[in-house]
C-alpha cells in the first residue's frame, strides 16, 4: 500500500510537481493525499488540482492572529488526511519548534544549496560572490533551527563562469526534482524499519 504524502507549498510548486508525476508510477511507494499552501493564490495550488489530489488548501497565515493558531490548522489538515510524511517544498514560513517537534523524523524540505552552505536565502546569489565552483541541492530532515537537519541526500551542478543567479538557480532547480523524488522512497524505507 502506498504511503501518505502532503506536500506544503508557498509558490509555483515545481518540485511538488514532480513528486506528483512519481507518484502517478505504479511502483513509487507513496502518493499526495494532500497539498497545503500558506499562499491562497499561490500557482502550486491549480496544479495540483489538475492532478487531481484528494485535498488542496490554502491555510491564509495572515489570517491568524498566532502563529500556533496558523500551524494548528495545517496540523488538523495534516492530521485528517492521516499523512506518513510531509514534504516542504518551497514552503516559505520558518516552521515552530512544536510543529517541528511534533512531525519529528516525518517532515523533510529540499534546498538549493549543498548544506551545510547559504542556509536560508539567497543561495545562487551567495554562492556566485563566494566563488565556489560546485554548488546544488539537498533534502534534509526538518529540525527546530532552519535547514540544519540530518542531510538524506545531495545533488551538486558546476557552477559556470558566466553564470548568474537566475542560470545558477535554474539549474539547480532542474536536479531539485530527481533528487527530492529520489528521496521520498529512502525517506520511507527509514520510516519502515
Amino acid at each position: 500500500m502506498k504511503k501518505r504524502l502532503a506536500v506544503l507549498i508557498s509558490g509555483r510548486g515545481s518540485n511538488m510537481e514532480a513528486i506528483l508525476k512519481a507518484c502517478e508510477q505504479p511502483d513509487y511507494p507513496a502518493e499526495v493525499v494532500v497539498v497545503v499552501s500558506d499562499n491562497p493564490v499561490a500557482g502550486g495550488l491549480e496544479a495540483a488540482r489538475s492532478f487531481r489530489v484528494k485535498t488542496v488548501e490554502a491555510v491564509d497565515r495572515s489570517a491568524f492572529a498566532t502563529k500556533k493558531d496558523f500551524e494548528g490548522q495545517i496540523n488538523q489538515v495534516l492530521e485528517d488526511n492521516h499523512v506518513d510524511l510531509i514534504c516542504l517544498a518551497g514552503f516559505m514560513r520558518v516552521l515552530s519548534t512544536d510543529f517541528v517537534q511534533k512531525w519529528s523524523g516525518r517532515l523533510i524540505n529540499i534546498h538549493p544549496s549543498l548544506l551545510p552552505a547559504f542556509k536560508g536565502l539567497d543561495t545562487h546569489k551567495r554562492a556566485l560572490e563566494t566563488g565556489v565552483k560546485w554548488h546544488g541541492c539537498s533534502v534534509h530532515y526538518v529540525n527546530a533551527e532552519v535547514d540544519s537537519g540530518a542531510i538524506i541526500d545531495q545533488a551538486v551542478v558546476p557552477v559556470l563562469e558566466n553564470d548568474t543567479e537566475d542560470t545558477l538557480a535554474a539549474r539547480v532547480l532542474t536536479a531539485e526534482h530527481p533528487l527530492y523524488v529520489q528521496s521520498i522512497p529512502k525517506v520511507l524505507a527509514m520510516l519502515a524499519e
